[in-house]
């Protein structure tokens, strides 16, 4: 009797779709995708086919390209059960939420403690908000697409209506 495992979407799939999604006109290779993502080729190749068996990626002519409108799917409907969030301490670092860009320009800033991903690095103090794979401070100060669209998954992760109702318009524009 032939027993097959279910598969199941890693954050690692998720981070590696967005990448890809958000530099729709780079060819990047594993060890390119590896190096900016603070992960190996191995792991980025075997994220890459996870993220391809659950429609996310798929491979034109060789080529990985995001199915955006799937991961757009997904991140409105399915992103906050799947990647729950998870909320601690006041620390330093990186503003993500309604305190990121591009959504802070709709909100006045300073009312509440913003939500941040730690990191030493960070210049802002707010309420620690787990990223959904540790490198995510790392990948996304490197990239700020990457980090915007970091910034909408978590607006609708953690938002109040108005907060997911602007991180919507948003991904619906940066994803078409």
């Amino acid at each position: 009797m032939l027993i097959q495992k279910q598969l199941v979407l890693k954050p690692q799939d998720f981070l590696v779709s967005l990448k890809i999604s958000v530099n729709e006109n780079r060819t990047l290779t594993f060890a390119e995708l590896g190096r900016e993502l603070s992960m190996s080729a191995s792991e980025v190749h075997a994220a890459s086919e996870r993220a391809i068996a659950c429609r996310l990626l798929t491979k034109d002519n060789g080529q990985l390209r995001a199915i955006n409108s799937a991961l757009q799917e997904f991140i409105l409907y399915g992103a906050k059960y799947v990647f729950p969030p998870i909320m601690g301490s006041i620390v330093r670092g990186i503003p993500t939420g309604a305190a990121g860009y591009p959504l802070r320009e709709h909100f006045a800033q300073g009312e509440m403690l913003e939500f941040v991903w730690p990191a030493p690095s960070g210049n802002t103090r707010g309420i620690s908000l787990l990223p959904i794979y540790p490198s995510v401070p790392i990948a996304a100060s490197n990239d700020s697409n990457l980090y915007e669209m970091l910034v909408l998954v978590d607006a609708l992760r953690v938002g109040a209506a108005r907060e997911r109702e602007i991180a919507s318009s948003e991904l619906a524009r940066h994803l078409s």
